[in-house]
């Protein structure tokens, strides 16, 4: 359960389906690993209903090959098999809820919708891992409870794996779905079958429609939240999946010179919802109960958004209402276990999961563009929106998390419920049970802090699109081309402006390479990228920074940067990346205290400062940055920023010949910290 192994009416039917339980042969348990899957679900009556319906779906509309045939060829295929009275019980139950005239294949109302019911079943049963991935064992599944299989089924929803108790084997489900104890695991030439009491189902709910039920059905749990976010508008754009036109070019072929392109271009939604009892306890009336009015006075008499229109016209995104919902939704879906992402920060487990220093994501929310923290550490006991404590953060210390001041606990992120209707094909909705603000006091806590932020999560299409925190480690997945937005502008956050070749993303994982996440991007040919920056919290003077790594092999680059995309400012000179870091003044640090503080200094002259403590190369290593001869932080810019405007860094290379331009890392950091005269910046 090592959580980085090797690795729409008829959707209505599937909803709260009961488990049934059958005694399933289990002789000669092991001697199948000559047979294929068909071979073995062919050979054993009680799957006698899953064979059937194995041999009459196709692979896809464009052939004729069966289901049936894949499993008899070579793969590396994860089968949920469903037994004859899984399958029956739901027929039953499906009868029992008036969704069936009968309960047996022929009781539905079409051949059509029996047909698609059928193929439903057969593609969320089986996962497959291609050519270069071993099949999934159960081993395998996520060490997260509730989090997900990293591969997608043939359906291409990942499916959910709940433990009963987490840790022990014998109790777990997939989508709901009992995988019996006895009978998974079980090793065929060609993949594993895991034997299951129930169809595995996925939903095809999306949030903007799950919205919409939760208020028509009066629902209990977030009522509120539901109807607030209906009230600003928001149902038509949480509903969106995937961008059809990138389909219809890719299937043109206008993909197909780049290496490894996305599949599909998704949208992806992550939802913090105040609970109905948080509503019911502040406004003092049963949540059913309660109004947009009720909560828009509530709003004025907190006094959170001063600068906000209070009026009726909710869809506004100056208006009091639509700031506090649009602060409470991020662009990108964020399953459980990757809402903070962990990889080589010192003290973190990679086996085991146990936590070590904190862990910090930004991302900027819709609606304004709003900055939002997430947090994680070893000490914090959950993962939190917005928390400020105060960390073991000198030279020689440990970063640990101390403790944490009244006000800037922040707001803690509850476990979602990810159960039938609840699992959303394009979101994530996450219960708090404490109301989050972008008020004044998160503002200003925000903007005493450094803000690190990978390169690769600026972008929300590489978490939407599997690309970003995907640990699969196969060359389809470690390298990823983007078409150039001369093709199509993929990212919305990334421009890869004309005489780039193309946009290269590429995963650092378990190769030792010295990136922060484990994640690194770059840009090949005549390389010319233009970054869009998260806001800044409060208006202050930045320095924005960018981690280098010197190598030979890497360009040279001119800087612009600016509030107008069309219009930046040149700062500074050209960045030399082929130069070694002694240029600027490195040098490794000793076991004298004053004298590294000396080297920052001079390395500041040259604009530049060491790599940092926080992580290293591979986890569990304490080979940290700051100890890298090849690493180190450029000062790109030192300007006033504000919380009102959108920020742009371009950098250009300055050579005649196409060559690599290198990013992992960006900052920003205010004055009040790297110009503290109480307190000097952390070298983590």
């Amino acid at each position: 359960m090592h959580r980085y192994s090797f690795l729409a009416p008829l959707f209505l039917l599937v909803l709260s389906l009961a488990s049934c339980t059958e005694d399933v042969d289990t002789s000669a348990r092991y001697v199948f690993q000559e047979r294929t899957i068909w071979d073995y679900l062919s050979g054993h009556e009680q799957y006698s209903q899953y064979c059937e319906l194995l041999g009459k779906t196709p692979a896809s509309p464009m052939t004729r090959t069966t289901i049936r045939q894949l499993l008899s060829a070579r793969g590396h295929y994860t089968v949920f098999a469903p037994t004859n009275d899984a399958l029956q019980h739901f027929l039953d139950s499906l009868a029992q809820r008036g969704k069936i005239s009968e309960p047996s294949w022929d009781g539905f109302a079409t051949e059509q919708v029996r047909d698609s019911m059928q193929r439903l079943i057969v593609f969320n049963s089986i996962i497959d891992s291609g050519d270069n991935l071993p099949a999934i064992q159960t081993w395998d599944f996520t060490s997260t409870q509730d989090g997900e299989i990293i591969i997608p089924n043939m359906a291409e929803h990942k499916l959910v794996v709940h433990y009963g108790i987490l840790g022990e084997m014998a109790d777990i489900t997939v989508n709901g779905s009992p995988i019996d104890e006895k009978n998974r695991d079980i090793p065929l030439i060609n993949g594993t079958i895991h034997c299951v009491h129930k169809p595995v189902l996925s939903s095809e709910n999306r949030l903007g429609d799950w919205l919409k039920n939760q208020v028509e059905e009066k629902r209990p749990g977030f009522y509120v939240s539901s109807m607030l976010a209906l009230a600003v508008g928001l149902r038509d754009t949480l509903n969106a999946v995937r961008d059809e036109r990138y389909e219809d070019m890719k299937n043109q072929g206008l993909f197909e010179h780049l290496t490894n392109h996305p599949e599909h271009r998704k949208y992806g939604y992550t939802f913090f919802a105040e609970t109905d009892e948080l509503w019911s306890q502040t406004l003092g009336k049963p949540a059913l109960e309660i109004t947009v009015d009720d909560v828009v006075k509530y709003l004025a008499e907190k006094g959170v958004y001063p600068e906000a229109r209070n009026d009726r016209n909710y869809k506004d995104k100056d208006n009091l209402l639509n700031r506090f919902v649009t602060y409470h939704i991020l662009n990108r879906r964020l399953p459980k276990g990757y809402i903070v992402n962990h990889y080589n920060e010192q003290g973190y487990d990679i086996n085991t999961g146990n936590l070590g220093i904190p862990k910090m994501q930004y991302y900027y929310t819709m609606g304004h563009r709003r900055l939002m923290k997430l947090y994680e550490s070893a000490e914090s006991n959950g993962v939190y929106i917005n928390r400020c404590p105060v960390l073991d953060d000198a030279r020689r210390g440990t970063y640990h998390e101390l403790y944490c001041e009244e006000g800037k606990e922040g707001v803690l992120i509850g476990d979602p419920n990810v159960e039938d209707e609840n699992n959303l094909v394009n979101a994530m909705v996450y219960p708090i049970d404490k109301f989050l603000f972008f008020d004044r006091a998160t503002r200003e806590n925000l903007g005493k802090e450094r803000m690190r932020f990978d390169v690769a999560s600026i972008s929300p299409e590489l978490t939407n699109c599997d690309i970003r925190m995907n640990e699969l480690m196969d060359d389809a997945h470690m390298n990823r081309s983007i078409p150039a937005d001369k093709d199509y502008p993929f990212l919305r956050d990334i421009r890869i402006n004309e005489g780039t070749t193309y946009f290269k993303y590429q995963t650092a994982r378990m190769t030792g390479w010295m990136d922060f996440e484990g994640d690194e991007v770059k840009f090949e040919g005549y390389g010319d990228c233009t970054i869009t920056l998260p806001p800044v919290p409060i208006e202050d003077v930045y320095e924005l920074r960018y981690r280098v790594s010197c190598q030979p092999f890497f360009g040279m680059y001119q800087i612009y940067f600016g509030s107008d995309p069309e219009k930046m400012h040149i700062v500074g000179i050209p960045i030399d990346l082929r130069r070694t870091n002694t240029s600027v003044g490195w040098e490794e640090e000793s076991e004298d205290d004053d004298y590294n503080a000396e080297l920052e200094k001079r390395m500041r002259n040259h604009d530049a400062m060491p790599g940092v403590k926080s992580h290293s190369g591979m986890p569990g290593s304490s080979f940290t940055e700051r100890k890298d001869a090849i690493s180190s932080r450029r000062i790109l810019v030192r300007e006033r920023m504000s919380p009102d405007k959108v920020y742009y860094l371009r950098m250009k290379l300055c050579l005649d010949y196409p060559i690599t331009l290198f990013m992992d890392y960006l900052e920003l950091c205010p004055k009040a910290v790297y110009d503290n005269p109480v307190k000097p910046e952390d070298p983590w």
